[in-house]
């Protein structure tokens, strides 16, 4: 049945599905909010009562209440503002009251973000050695601090000893390596036991990337607790951890998590924000924009980033705030300077060569092989986490991470690009050679004549060397392991980003392609593609600049992202004159992934969540009617509702008691079904219970009264209860002609959760968002019973 109450026990493992239960949801816009009416003066309790308006867990917001309470609010501040001096200090520091706030969260995520990069680079080298100058250095800082370290050997230096070295003495033979592989996966399979125990002792919300809840949140979902202060310390510390044992995850995503429980926890300091849902939201989005920020150090790429993909609603002055709070918090970690380099970019480049208009087909290419991998990736990882969840699987998260690091760290250590961490491969890759470059990558034959270099210290296209032949086998394993462990790491009971994971793959794939064109133009510049612009000597292809358009176009295909990729990508490069290569690739791959499906990483997991998200991109292209989707059915009980007068207390609560439904249709009578207005579930219990302590008199035969004038009762009869005020007087309503494809439209653009369908004036049912969501499953062929919440 479409109005049962769902309980389904899962284990505590589970993200979301703890006492998941579906309802109908109401609109209401409360009358006695909506001014001040004559509905206010047969309120018997002057007070609005504590919870009246308020929202259960795993419900929707009424969008159009809460930005109507919010104007009221302001209305009634600027009239007070004209009267005194206190009244008007109050208005100013209301309005001011935003911007301080978005001051707060840009500092307090930027110095969070900046700790969380510091402690993961020190406990990711903890893996591979110990600094003898002070154990909190990491590999780099304790190695800048020698006098003896040598440019071309600028990681080897006596400070800084391997686990070989301390355990045994020696360096080097088999021993040591055997030593130092085993304190590898030691260390890997210690912190990722941490972070899941971690996770899921204290906050089971704290795991994952977060943004697909982020996502429905923003959209007006309510879950309780994945925004909380313990969500935030465990995120914060387990996203270290997991970094840190070398798993296939990236910090980005989880950084936007942490961004956002900064922003709802900061919100209580506020009253504006901390009782107005809608705001709250206005206050989210902006800092998902500030997450970005931090994470790669791109806020304006943040700010697209919070537009183009997670926002729901996002009016011109939430762009305004975003940007404020993504700059504030930039420049805070600007400040800390996590990566010692005096740069704000994550993977700085300087490229000497500008890109010619013959690469445009291999960078196509490169959006064609994203677009690929990431539709594939999507569909096998929604089967893993769907398998996750249906089977027993599910129930040993802890067992399950620890076999997945047990074998990322086993495959990962021989090959020297799968043990650097994911940002150090991707660093690696997208680095130019120079000539005095000791990396394998930069493995080509020397030039006779070594004057033969470019400007700039870069060099001349050369013949690959056997190094470079080596690091191309390694890279071509690297990309294979990759590509699997990343299916099955994403959606893990730790905390989990996927963007470093898909750029790695494509930065992957982009350097071996660069490579192979380097050859191709050094031993055939006078075929017809490189003749005019690739002359013998000349430095023609940067395989760097490859890696960089691969990386964008695998995280395009896995997200579908497309402008605020493009701007985080020159952002986190510093590589403003490539933005036609990046743009090229991130269109064809979007293109080329919608051609295997339109959904994204993020709509595809909250779908096998089964949340309650209209996706705003997602075309309704049936030409049902409003009546072929409302409840109740043919076969369905006729629908439940009050009448304005002559229901005592005592039926009002047996009917409550005897349904699960959010909220209640308020008709003139039962047989002229004649709407009147629209009570949600909880204000009337709230206000039964409230009116039973504090009036006297009331009793179960006491007259529920909907109307805005007592009807004459008789003289021994019990006082009646008036709860107009709690009662939505103008509920959205469509007729039952109404096409589907405009109340989809209503649905998204005013944030309904619920409309009612009537027929000259009669109530005839009602449709929620989840009776839309599962009308929309079943016309694509899906199961509409995957929809839980509502």
């Amino acid at each position: 049945m479409h109005w049962e109450f769902w309980t389904k026990k899962v284990d505590e493992e589970d993200l979301i599905e703890n006492g998941v239960y579906e309802e109908h949801n109401g609109t209401s816009r409360t009358a006695g909010m909506n001014g001040s009416g004559p509905s206010r003066l047969v309120d018997p309790l002057e007070d609005p009562l504590p919870g009246v308006g308020t929202y259960e867990d795993f419900n929707t917001i009424d969008w159009v209440r809460e930005k109507s309470k919010d104007r009221d609010r302001h209305r009634e501040i600027t009239n007070k503002s004209r009267q005194s001096t206190v009244a008007l200090l109050h208005s100013i520091s209301d309005a001011f009251s935003g911007w301080l706030l978005m001051l707060l969260v840009g500092l307090m995520s930027g110095a969070l973000a900046g700790g969380i990069d510091i402690s993961a680079h020190w406990m990711t080298d903890v893996k591979g050695g110990l600094c003898l100058r002070g154990f909190w250095f990491n590999h780099e800082h304790c190695c800048w601090l020698s006098n003896e370290t040598t440019f071309q050997e600028r990681d080897r230096c006596p400070q800084w000893q391997s686990w070989a070295e301390l355990i045994t003495g020696k360096s080097e033979g088999p021993f040591a390596y055997i030593v130092n592989y085993l304190m590898y996966i030691f260390w890997a399979l210690m912190f990722s036991f941490l972070a899941v125990i971690l996770v899921r002792a204290f906050a089971p919300y704290a795991c994952g990337s977060g943004i697909p809840e982020i996502k429905t949140i923003l959209s007006g979902f309510i879950i309780r607790g994945y925004l909380g202060k313990w969500t935030l310390i465990i995120k914060t510390i387990t996203l270290v951890l997991a970094v840190s044992s070398g798993l296939s995850l990236g910090k980005e995503g989880p950084l936007v998590h942490v961004a956002c429980c900064c922003a709802n926890i900061l919100c209580h300091l506020f009253t504006k924000y901390r009782k107005n849902e809608a705001k709250r939201r206005e206050v989210l989005s902006a800092a998902a924009a500030v997450g970005v920020s931090v994470a790669f150090g791109a806020p304006i790429g943040g700010v697209l980033f919070s537009l183009e993909e997670v926002s729901y609603y996002f009016p011109l002055k939430t762009l305004w705030r975003s940007f404020f709070a993504a700059l504030v918090a930039a420049f805070t970690l600007r400040s800390i300077n996590p990566f010692g380099n005096s740069r704000l970019v994550l993977f700085y480049v300087e490229f000497h060569t500008p890109w010619h208009l013959v690469e445009l087909a291999p960078f196509i290419l490169l959006g064609i092989f994203g677009g690929l991998w990431g539709a594939l990736f999507i569909k096998a990882n929604i089967a893993w986490c769907r398998l996750r969840k249906t089977t027993c699987l599910g129930h040993y998260p802890v067992i399950e991470v620890l076999v997945v690091a047990a074998l990322t760290a086993l495959l990962s250590y021989p090959n020297s690009y799968t043990r650097m961490s994911g940002s150090e491969l991707i660093s690696e890759l997208f680095n130019d050679c120079s000539l005095l470059d000791s990396s394998q990558l930069c493995g080509y034959k020397q030039p006779a004549n070594t004057s033969d270099t470019g400007v700039d210290n870069s060099l001349a296209d050369r013949p690959a060397g056997p190094g470079l032949y080596t690091a191309l086998w390694q890279l071509a394993l690297a990309l294979v392991f990759k590509m699997m462990i990343t299916v099955i790491t994403f959606g893990m009971k730790v905390p989990s980003g996927l963007f470093i994971p898909s750029m790695a793959v494509g930065a992957i794939a982009g350097r071996l392609l660069g490579v192979g064109m380097e050859q191709l133009a050094y031993y055939n510049h006078d075929a017809v593609i490189f003749k005019g612009w690739c002359s013998q000597g000349a430095d023609c292809i940067t395989p760097g600049l490859y890696a960089m358009v691969g990386a964008a176009a695998c995280l395009g295909g896995v997200t579908r992202m497309t402008v605020s990729l493009v701007v985080i990508m020159f952002e986190l490069t510093g590589g403003l004159e490539y933005i036609v290569p990046l743009m090229a690739a991130t269109m064809t791959s979007k293109w080329v992934a919608d051609a295997f499906g339109r959904e994204g990483i993020y709509e595809a997991h909250i779908r096998l969540n089964g949340y309650p998200f209209l996706e705003p991109k997602e075309e309704f292209e049936h030409s049902s009617l409003a009546v072929d989707v409302m409840r109740p059915r043919r076969m369905d009980p006729t629908l439940a509702v009050l009448t304005q007068e002559g229901m005592t207390v005592g039926e009002v609560e047996s009917l409550v008691e005897s349904t699960h439904f959010s909220g209640f249709p308020v008709v003139v009578s039962s047989e002229s079904q004649r709407l009147v207005g629209f009570v949600l579930r909880r204000d009337l219990l709230i206000s039964i219970d409230n009116a039973r302590k504090r009036q006297d008199g009331i009793v179960s035969a006491s007259q529920v009264v909907f109307t805005e004038h007592t009807p004459p009762l008789p003289p021994d009869a019990p006082p009646p209860l008036r709860l107009r005020c709690i009662m939505d007087l103008s509920p959205f309503t469509v007729t039952d002609h109404t096409p589907m494809d405009i109340t989809v439209d209503i649905f998204r653009k005013l944030g309904l959760r619920q409309c009612l369908v009537t027929h000259n004036g009669r109530l005839l049912g009602i449709i929620t968002k989840k009776d839309i969501l599962k009308h929309m499953a079943q016309m694509a062929n899906r199961d509409p019973d995957s929809i839980l919440f509502n």
